[in-house]
């Protein structure tokens, strides 16, 4: 890994060489500027205005045009030899929660290594006391040709210095957010709680992947070999207003619960019920009662149930016999409706075998006589 800058870390009296390597990088498609009508490559070149010529590389330097007009060179030697306390070291200043520094801050990571054996030590130490405190420390650096705010705080073992810009480079975020006061109610707050639980259900950071990168590789490769360049179809425009926010925030929840399915549905109605259960408890529980009155009411009970079992002894014996009787009688009124029913069907039948039998008389013709020859 290339040593981005050499210095040390001033911690009090003791002293760490180290080196700064970069801690991240950039990964991206590299594109040209070309003339789109015949793909020749752009370059730019550094003109000269006064002597109207190109200018290699190797003879610019910086430059400072003041207010009226002037301008001021400065070469790199110039900006080597600033008088700057942070241009080699980096000064601790103080030890300070993680939380007091807005992460809005933040800019450019390293990874700190040390530069020989004999700073391995205090490198331990500060790295130790940094985990053991839960603090980070703030320094300051001169890295670039510019001297920035810094933190140093541990990741993995290692300490990583990240540069910082200074608070006044922070621009307020006045009228920025809606001004006029809005209420939330609780429900669309316990239901965006619920949303915001079930999407960071299984989330894996490493799991992230840079889709714009792989789509432009794709539309690079199609051109390459003379293909039909891939679409994707259109997505659908989101809405401009939300009219009901509670069913917008539903339908979110239910898209997230069908993008993660390993959560049960009986987990879920477990929850529920549990929670039905608690608040069903914490509205029906009853207001307690003195002991005294409490036993008198239990003693009440038990002699108003003595007496009634005393006085009405004979209760069951009584509705015995009043349903055997019952039941004596029913089964006297089915026989007889039995037999009724048995008379009316045999009168009906011969009702009708007499209806027939006259009908068939009527319905015979005499015989016609015949005449005599």
């Amino acid at each position: 890994m290339q040593t981005t800058w050499k210095g040390t870390i001033s911690f009090g009296l003791v002293s760490i060489p180290v080196h700064l390597y970069s801690a991240t990088k950039e990964h991206d498609v590299p594109l040209h500027q070309v003339h789109a009508k015949d793909g020749g490559r752009v370059r730019m070149k550094r003109y000269c205005e006064e002597e109207e010529k190109e200018v290699p590389y190797a003879e610019i330097a910086k430059g400072y045009e003041s207010p009226d007009g002037r301008t001021v060179t400065l070469t790199d030697e110039d900006l080597a030899d600033l008088p700057l306390p942070s241009k080699k070291i980096i000064d601790v200043l103080a030890f300070v929660d993680e939380g007091e520094i807005d992460p809005l801050m933040f800019s450019k990571a390293y990874y700190v290594g040390v530069a020989d054996k004999a700073a391995s030590k205090p490198y331990a130490l500060l790295r130790d006391a940094l985990v053991e405190s839960g603090q980070i420390a703030v320094t300051k650096i001169a890295l670039r040709s510019r001297e920035s705010p810094a933190v140093l705080r541990v990741h993995d073992g290692t300490l990583v210095l990240q540069t910082c810009i200074w608070p006044d480079e922070v621009r307020p975020a006045a009228g920025i957010a809606p001004e006029e006061d809005v209420t939330v109610r609780p429900q669309e707050l316990r239901m965006a709680r619920s949303l915001m639980e079930t999407l960071s259900e299984d989330f894996d950071l490493e799991q992230l992947h840079d889709d714009y990168q792989q789509a432009l590789q794709q539309v690079i490769e199609a051109r390459l070999q003379g293909v039909e360049i891939p679409h994707e179809e259109e997505a659908g425009e989101a809405p401009d207003n939300v009219i009901d926010l509670m069913e917008a925030l539903r339908s979110s929840l239910r898209r997230a619960k069908d993008a993660h399915p390993d959560r049960s549905r009986a987990e879920e109605a477990e929850e529920t019920e549990a929670g039905q259960a608690e608040a069903g408890e914490a509205e029906e529980q009853p207001p307690p009662r003195r002991r005294a009155a409490t036993k008198k009411a239990t003693a009440t009970k038990a002699t108003t149930a003595t007496k009634t079992t005393a006085s009405k002894p004979s209760a069951a014996t009584s509705k015995k016999s009043t349903t055997a009787r019952k039941s004596a009688t029913a089964q006297k009124s089915a026989t007889d409706k039995k037999s009724t029913a048995a008379t009316k069907s045999t009168t009906a039948r011969k009702s009708t075998t007499a209806k027939k039998s006259t009908t068939t008389t009527t319905t015979r013709k005499p015989a016609t006589p015949r005449k005599a020859s």
